[in-house]
């Protein structure tokens, strides 16, 4: 869940100070609905409400669920199962950890459904914002129709976008981001995490800064993957990392 209007509380978090009481009723909201109703539900009655799936073929530890946002026609989010803070936490980086993004992918669908239409490959974007860019202390993906400029932007540029992290010729959204490009045409095999914390010491070290945003491609050679968007929250000018922002919770694209 997006922070946007908290930019004041992510420079105090960024500087080390302590946060304002106003700009989150219940950090842990998304536990709560997840740990206390969805999973007790899915194990006593099959059925997983309020959530709309859960996953737990591996065991709590290695599960998921996924719930309908309040907000948006047809925003879903991918919650584990495990008490994971978000991008920041450990756990996620972790040998034997789970692929969180994997099963988010393929849970596009969900947002068909409620659309009651199917969209093109690069009509969804996944996204999980920083640890300054969100209300809830524990780690969500983002399921949502992309917005129409950045999926026009990354078309008009994706040749640019090659297998080594670069900087994303354009700004998107009103801000700067790198972008690589996934050579694969799902995510059994590659974990948007691992991609950024291989590939940069810094980044995985400092994971708790940074957004990222995953979207569906078909490459001039036909061949289909993705284009993973990754920025950082800032002090100056205040930014909180919020990459949900190139997300259109409305879906205007299903409507082109």
């Amino acid at each position: 869940m997006r922070a946007a209007s908290c930019a004041v509380l992510a420079s105090m978090l960024l500087a080390g100070l302590a946060p304002s009481a106003g700009c989150a009723a219940d950090p842990s909201a998304l536990w709560k609905i997840v740990h206390d109703q969805c999973v007790p539900n899915q194990e006593k009655t099959g059925e997983p409400d309020p959530c709309t799936r859960v996953e737990l073929e591996a065991g709590v530890a290695n599960g998921y669920a996924l719930l309908k946002d309040i907000r948006g026609v047809a925003q879903f989010l991918l919650i584990p199962t495990a008490r994971i803070s978000g991008i920041e936490d450990p756990l996620i980086l972790l040998p034997d950890s789970r692929n969180y993004w994997a099963p988010a992918w393929e849970a596009r669908y969900l947002v068909e459904d409620r659309l009651e239409t199917t969209l093109p490959r690069d009509g969804y974007a996944l996204a999980i914002n920083s640890q300054y860019g969100r209300t809830q202390d524990q780690l969500h993906i983002h399921i949502d129709c992309i917005r129409p400029d950045v999926r026009q932007a990354l078309k008009d540029h994706l040749a640019e976008i090659g297998t080594r992290w670069a900087p994303f010729p354009v700004p998107l959204a009103g801000n700067r981001y790198r972008a690589i490009r996934i050579n694969q045409e799902t995510l059994q095999s590659v974990d948007p995490f691992r991609v950024l914390a291989d590939a940069d010491p810094e980044a995985a070290a400092n994971m708790g800064r940074h957004t990222l945003v995953l979207v569906g491609q078909t490459f001039a050679d036909g061949s289909k993957g993705f284009a993973l968007l990754d920025s950082q929250a800032t002090t100056v000018p205040p930014d909180p990392g919020s990459g949900e922002r190139l997300e259109d919770h409305s879906c205007a694209v299903a409507r082109r």
